[in-house]
């Protein structure tokens, strides 16, 4: 069955290449100019992922994804012409799965559309073992290097990109204690908009994940001015 987009973009020339691109690629594209149709279309009935643009004539699509984040986990990716990091940690704050900024080129949304469903289509079931998978454990996490994913109390967690890779990192050295500028290399590959916000910001994401799974104690340890790491249980 085909993927299904909302796209939230009032620039129609961005928009046609959007939808040329994403149908090019098999997606079934609904497009809507503003915040209050996005809502609409989503009620109608729920897309795979939604992609919203941050600046619309009648709200924001920040706005629409705290509508949304009420009652769905359905993937969000921001396109915006803010380069300002407030934004980009707002974004992520507020539980979207990437922030592209614009100018950008199409097939690299697409390529990131693709990515995230695959994320997605394997989070949600129950975690398998994977035959002489190498596989990193701390407590009730269980990081599976072969099937790049994370598994916690029995199944895995739904992780974004970047997420994942975070989380993925300290686990691999339960209690080594990493910088926030050693995680912005291993992490983000050095990009020149990450800072320390932006591992901020996922830690905090990652926090509430966890204890959406029942895990109480902060298993991601702050150690001040130095940075993270994640704690064995006793």
């Amino acid at each position: 069955m085909r993927k299904r987009i909302l796209l939230l973009e009032d620039e129609q020339a961005i928009a046609d290449t959007l939808i040329y691109a994403l149908q090019s690629e098999g997606f079934e594209v609904r497009h809507v100019r503003l915040a209050g149709e996005a809502l609409q279309a989503f009620e109608a009935g729920p897309p795979d992922l939604a992609v919203l643009d941050v600046g619309v004539p009648d709200g924001s699509g920040f706005d629409v994804c705290r509508a949304i984040r009420k009652t769905s986990e359905v993937p969000i990716v921001f396109l915006s012409a803010r380069h300002e990091e407030i934004d980009r940690v707002l974004g992520l704050e507020l539980g979207a799965d990437d922030y592209v900024v614009k100018p950008f080129s199409p097939r690299e949304v697409v390529a990131r559309v693709r990515a995230i469903l695959r994320r997605s289509a394997g989070s949600g079931g129950p975690a398998a073992a994977v035959p002489n998978a190498p596989v990193a454990q701390a407590g009730a996490l269980v990081l599976d290097e072969a099937a790049q994913r994370i598994a916690c109390l029995g199944s895995y967690l739904p992780l974004t990109r970047y997420e994942f890779q975070l989380l993925a990192t300290l686990l691999r050295r339960p209690e080594r204690i990493f910088s926030r500028s050693e995680l912005m290399d291993l992490v983000w590959g050095g990009a020149a908009d990450t800072s320390d916000r932006t591992v901020d910001a996922h830690v905090k994401l990652l926090r509430a994940k966890l204890r959406e799974r029942g895990l109480m104690a902060e298993v991601i340890q702050t150690h001040r001015n130095m940075g993270y790491s994640i704690r064995l249980p006793d």
